[in-house]
């Protein structure tokens, strides 16, 4: 396994700049995840490091070696697809096998990498299957093992488990993170999906428009958004916003939007405008609660209920428990503990957490 550098990098086709210099690092034996929506760079990103996309500018090191004009196959690196990339007419033993043969690795020691990897795949009973016999886990799992048996330096993860269904995609997740655990492999995962981030990666990069929004342990993007996008991005349902202003009053300071006025629990500078963040996990039904709204819907998920709100701020999402008794119709009213509010500037979307009263 090895460490992964980006220092500068950059990817244009033709006028078009997928990629504008990029710096990331990933750890030895990392798991980290790259996140984002369609067209942010993730994948192009995760292509020009197996050598599939050229460089337009900066510099690759992979175990602290400069990767960018190297031939894909001398990279040591192996690539787990969306689509699997089966070979149809060959068996699950052959399609594991397949590139350690193509290397002329003896019978014995092929035979041996391949019942190794079924074995903590779970593929031992289905070697002599081919791929249509088989389910949608137990190829990505044929997949997987055609990656493990090449005693990679670094594996690759391009969404996987797209093609799966909701509660397959679970169990293939509980599935790579404990094969990573068991090899240590540096580990990069691409995938838009922010549930397969926040329970897999060591790390997260989310990003955005070819850029990096923001780096760090799942929870640091949940609790400490550094923009507004990121906010935005992580968490189900999606962060409330609402436009107001920081006011002093006494000494103290307030959030304040129409029907709103919420004490400040930590100095931020006074600023003209600016955005304030509301989880619907962090609002809560309370007599004499800030914000008054009426519901318009009532969603209910299973665990909790989301209630959709009017409230003079605008629309807004609250998620309670589902033995709360609020029906579509009525007026409540909702606090929060400040200590949960977020704070955006309303022209960078940057975070005011760390901007002190001067």
């Amino acid at each position: 396994m090895s460490s992964v550098e980006y220092c500068g990098l950059s990817k244009s086709f033709g006028t078009v700049e997928v990629i504008r210099k990029l710096s990331l690092s990933v750890a030895e034996g990392e798991f980290a995840v790259l996140l984002g929506a369609s067209g942010c760079g993730k994948t192009t990103l995760l292509r020009m490091t197996a050598g599939l996309e050229t460089i337009s500018e900066g510099d690759l090191l992979i175990g602290g070696r400069r990767m960018n004009d190297l031939h894909p196959r001398d990279r040591n690196i192996a690539m787990v697809f969306q689509n699997y990339a089966l070979y149809p007419t060959m068996k699950v033993f052959d399609n594991i096998a397949f590139s350690l043969q193509i290397n002329k690795m003896s019978p014995d020691a092929v035979r041996q990498r391949v019942e190794d990897a079924a074995s903590i795949l779970n593929l031992t009973e289905f070697l002599d299957r081919y791929p249509r016999e088989l389910s949608g886990g137990q190829r990505q799992r044929v997949a997987m093992g055609r990656a493990m048996v090449r005693d990679a330096q670094l594996f690759l993860f391009d969404e996987p488990l797209s093609n799966l269904d909701a509660k397959l995609r679970a169990h293939m997740r509980v599935e790579i993170r404990q094969l990573h655990s068991r090899l240590g492999t540096t580990t990069i995962y691409v995938t838009h999906d922010q549930v397969e981030a926040m329970t897999m990666a060591d790390k997260i990069v989310l990003m955005n428009a070819g850029r990096i929004e923001q780096v760090g342990v799942p929870d640091d993007l949940f609790d400490s958004p550094r923009t507004r996008f990121v906010a935005d991005f992580i968490g189900t349902p999606s962060m409330n916003f609402v436009d107001g202003a920081i006011e002093r009053d006494s000494g103290s300071l307030y959030f304040v939007a129409p029907g709103l006025r919420i004490p400040l629990a930590e100095q931020i500078a006074v600023n003209a405008a600016v955005t304030a963040g509301l989880r619907p996990t962090d609002l809560m039904i309370e007599d004499n609660g800030p914000l008054t709204g009426r519901v318009r819907l009532s969603e209910k998920t299973g665990a909790d209920i989301n209630l959709h709100i009017e409230s003079e701020c605008g629309a807004i999402i609250a998620t309670v428990s589902r033995e709360t008794q609020v029906g579509q119709g009525d007026t409540l009213r909702l606090g929060i503990n400040p200590k949960k509010l977020h704070l955006f500037d309303h022209t960078r979307g940057l975070s005011l957490r760390n901007t002190r009263v001067a």
